[in-house]
């Protein structure tokens, strides 16, 4: 069963999930830990559903988040925009404005950003 899931065992050591375990039990993967944001349980549920199915059945999964304040933290690389970031997050470019009114504090310009700036991406 971990070699059918291994692809979620990996991206929770990238993801560091904290306090993350892994046993199996009957014939079912049961794994637990804790993401820091809600970004990450979803890509983490996101991987099950791609190996396992909409509702699978052979794996159990408790994953808890950290910091439900925010959904996402997310450094900027270069060349990328506002729009470009919340495409990528919420799936609709418009919804700049709202990664933009949650970083008031070190943005003064939704079309300037930096290189290696922490942006919250705020939760809809």
């Amino acid at each position: 069963m971990k070699a059918k899931y291994q692809s979620v065992l990996d991206l929770g050591e990238k993801l560091n999930i904290k306090d993350g375990n892994v046993k199996e039990e009957n014939g079912k993967l049961k794994v637990w830990g804790t993401a820091k944001t809600q970004y990450e349980k979803n890509l983490l549920w996101d991987e099950i559903k791609k190996v396992g199915g909409d509702n699978p059945t052979d794996i159990m999964a408790d994953i808890k988040v950290e910091d439900d304040s925010v959904y996402a933290y997310h450094t900027v690389e270069k060349g990328e925009t506002l729009g470009g970031i919340a495409k990528h997050y919420y799936g609709k470019a418009m919804k700049y404005q709202e990664i933009f009114k949650a970083n008031t504090d070190i943005l003064k310009n939704p079309d300037v950003i930096h290189p290696g700036q922490e942006l919250k991406i705020p939760n809809l």
